[in-house]
């Protein structure tokens, strides 16, 4: 009898745990879904994302991810890493005219950029770096600045002697005169007048881009599949930039606490630096003159429709 029953506990046994493990998987992924990955980049312009927990719809919690380069961030949307980045328009256009599927859908920040040289250089314009040693981050909006800001002074890349690196490392590498001059992000512009060590050559602003830096990406699988979600984010973007916004005085705070930066250094950088969110006529002007100069420089092999890779649905 005890032996008959024996198969028939072990299958009510196994239909069980299949049932607890099912529910427990079920639960895990629905709390999951109840997380927005929100990617950044350790950037002053890239704050905002810091202020979205403020703003976070009732049931949801925020994740911010940090990244280092712009082309990390963007991949990061591409793979689902993160349901949305911040990062630079020029990692996303070069990644659009390559056939990704990404997708503008707010703009994040105007400015945030800045060529500086050595205190003791004698560098003063953008016709005396020739020869000079520039610390540039190669897929970089600064890359795609300093490339147009050379053409209008009549020079080219070939003039100066362009050194690879990451934006963090710019002020360091400014400071102990590894390189002679930078096109960088804040906070590395305050960092290096905060210390005494750089000074501003000027504020890169003067070309078709305007201040135009960086976006808000996601994928067009998510935009497709997932619009609550992405309107979510878009909306926590937004509010979270008009308080930010009307409130400078803790974007140096938050700065501070999340960069480890100097109060001095962000003080100064912080100026620098408007968070936006709106993809209007101003924004798509400058963002197609963007991706002509990036033909033009050929850092993209050929032109696109930037429309086809911008979207205004979460803007309302």
């Amino acid at each position: 009898m005890l032996a008959s029953r024996t198969p028939r506990l072990r299958t009510q046994f196994l239909t069980v745990l299949v049932a607890t493990l099912v529910l427990v998987f079920a639960t895990h992924a629905q709390a999951q879904d109840k997380v927005l990955k929100i990617g950044t980049l350790k950037l002053i312009h890239g704050i905002s994302a810091y202020f979205y927990e403020k703003f976070v719809p009732p049931g949801y919690t925020v994740e911010v991810i940090p990244f280092e380069s712009p082309t990390d961030g963007k991949n990061a949307v591409l793979t689902g890493t993160v349901d949305a980045c911040i990062h630079g328009i020029a990692a996303f256009i070069l990644g659009a005219a390559a056939g990704e599927p990404v997708m503008i859908v707010a703009s994040a920040n105007n400015g945030g950029m800045a060529i500086m040289a050595g205190a003791n250089t004698d560098i003063k314009a953008i016709k005396d770096l020739k020869g000079k040693k520039v610390a540039i981050w190669p897929g970089s909006t600064q890359e795609a600045i300093i490339l147009e800001r050379l053409r209008m002074e009549g020079m080219t890349i070939k003039d100066i002697q362009p050194i690879r690196l990451s934006f963090s490392d710019m002020a360091g590498a400014l400071a102990r005169g590894d390189v002679d001059a930078y096109v960088g992000a804040e906070p590395a512009g305050g960092i290096s007048l905060a210390n005494g060590t750089g000074k501003l050559v000027e504020y890169p602003y003067s070309t078709p881009i305007g201040p135009l830096n960086m976006i808000v990406s996601a994928s067009q699988k998510a935009v497709k599949e997932n619009p609550e979600r992405i309107k979510l984010i878009v909306d926590m973007h937004r509010k979270a930039v008009e308080y930010a916004m009307a409130n400078r005085s803790l974007i140096v705070d938050m700065a501070v606490a999340k960069l480890g930066q100097q109060k001095k250094s962000v003080e100064l950088a912080v100026p620098n630096v408007e968070l936006v969110w709106k993809v209007d006529d101003v924004f798509m002007q400058r963002a197609n003159a963007y991706a002509r100069l990036m033909f033009e420089n050929k850092q993209i092999r050929q032109e696109i429709d930037l429309s086809k890779f911008v979207t205004t649905q979460f803007q309302q």
